[in-house]
């Protein structure tokens, strides 16, 4: 890796959809995105892909290639290219509004890291990444209202090695269903120059806001203290130095099965055991292990779209995820039974939540029930879903090499996805502290031992 990083800015554009193909849009934003309002990190994705080329390469074709792909996409993911409003008081609900003219932000540079370095497993240095991913600019504040950039993109080159692609959203824009159903339209349109494939066999998203409850709506208004927005608002940024690094943790099917086994065969009256739960069972107790503190919690989003009454459609554009999670003493995931025993605690909330007669909106309204023990000195989430897969990517160069979840870093967070080459298999991306990574290391592989 070079001891001094280098970024060579080579275009910086704005890339907007055709021309008059859109017209003035508004997007009202439900109960499900206001969550997202109060000064939440915006989230980072980095996909890394392998290709051998030139400058020259990149420039005459690459460019091209992306800026008129993505601009053919926005004419039907037009918020994407909008901006975020929020008004002063919460008498008037957020919105997300499109003007003919509006662009997203989309930035072209070369840089001297290494590579093979960066989409390797082992742990790296988190502020390395940090040169990749793109900001989301500057805030514009009005008498009327806050307008606030949603999305922006960044594409580096690593001569003769490969590109990378960084995007940053603004969490009021989506989850992980929504940017996913995007990214396959922008691939898709950018294999082929022309929307005609994806118009014939891709998903379109729906903005219908199908999800209407009042209650919820003025609720959660009042929650997140809209008058915060009379400053002016800007997002949180990554930078360094810093004295974290990120590794890739591999959970093959074949381990995962034996992990589901070993936590049946213990807890045979446990309702809910599945990949996801023995995976981030194991990934707690093992994080549990690195810290001295009292209390630690762990939660994960649960796409709702599913399991609402009526079943909300899966292209929905927008946010539609709850919270489900638990919180236990450090010494009960860190001791000899800490995986059990997180097992336990993660499967029963999840099957308390998914069989609710109130339904998942239940747990959407108060996330407070997780501090009845108090307040954890220690928040574990989960970003990202083996569910939706992010590897099947393809602009036209084959899979991408590397994912990574750079937002992980403002948390503690750990990112999930299912595997380059088998889905089935789970891929965790970890950002600790040099020290915690050390200890996380050891305990992964020595608690693997037992069931290999």
């Amino acid at each position: 890796m070079a001891s001094v990083p280098l970024l060579t800015i080579v275009e910086e554009s704005r890339v907007s959809p055709p021309a008059a193909t859109i017209g003035d849009r508004l997007l009202p934003l439900t109960f499900f995105d206001f969550w997202w309002l109060k000064q939440h990190p915006p989230v980072h994705n980095l996909f890394f892909y392998e290709l051998s080329i030139t400058q020259t390469h990149f420039t005459e074709n690459i460019i091209p290639s992306l800026k008129h792909s993505l601009s053919i996409t926005l004419q039907h993911f037009f918020p994407f290219s909008g901006h975020l409003i929020v008004f002063p008081t919460s008498t008037k609900k957020p919105e997300i509004r499109y003007v003919e003219g509006d662009s997203v932000a989309v930035t072209f540079a070369e840089c001297n890291l290494d590579f093979n370095e960066l989409t390797g497993n082992h742990p790296r240095d988190c502020g390395m990444f940090y040169y990749l991913i793109p900001q989301l600019g500057q805030a514009d504040k009005t008498q009327d209202f806050t307008k606030i950039p949603v999305f922006s993109v960044k594409v580096t080159l690593f001569p003769n090695s490969g590109i990378s692609i960084g995007m940053t959203n603004h969490h009021c824009l989506g989850d992980a269903s929504t940017r996913f159903i995007f990214l396959k339209a922008w691939t898709s349109i950018a294999q082929c120059g022309t929307d005609e494939s994806f118009l014939a066999n891709g998903t379109l998203p729906i903005y219908d806001r199908v999800v209407k409850n009042p209650k919820l709506d003025e609720n959660y208004l009042k929650f997140v203290e809209v008058e915060n927005f009379k400053e002016k608002y800007q997002p949180p940024k990554l930078c360094g130095p810093t004295d974290k690094v990120r590794g890739t943790f591999i959970l093959p099917r074949t381990l995962l099965l034996r992990l589901k086994r070993l936590v049946s065969t213990r807890l045979p009256t446990l309702a809910y055991v599945s990949s996801f739960t023995v995976a981030c069972a194991y990934i707690w107790s093992c994080i549990a292990y690195t810290r001295n503190d009292e209390l630690q919690l762990f939660g994960f989003a649960i796409d709702c779209r599913t399991h609402m009454d009526p079943v909300i459609p899966t292209a929905y554009f927008g946010n539609c995820v709850s919270r489900c999670g638990a919180v236990e003493k450090t010494t009960e995931l860190s001791g000899k039974e800490g995986f059990v025993n997180a097992a336990k605690l993660l499967g029963e909330s999840l099957h308390k939540t998914l069989t609710d007669k109130d339904g998942v909106v239940k747990e959407v309204e108060s996330f407070g029930y997780l501090f009845a023990k108090g307040i954890p000195t220690t928040m574990i989430g989960v970003a990202g879903t083996p569910k939706l897969k992010f590897y099947d990517m393809d602009f036209g160069w084959g899979k991408p090499k590397k994912l990574e979840t750079i937002s992980i870093d403002y948390s503690g967070s750990i990112s999930m996805n299912g595997c380059r080459e088998n889905n089935e298999d789970l891929e965790i991306g970890v950002c600790l502290a040099t020290n915690e990574m050390e200890s996380f290391v050891r305990m992964f592989e020595d608690g693997l031992k037992k069931y290999i």
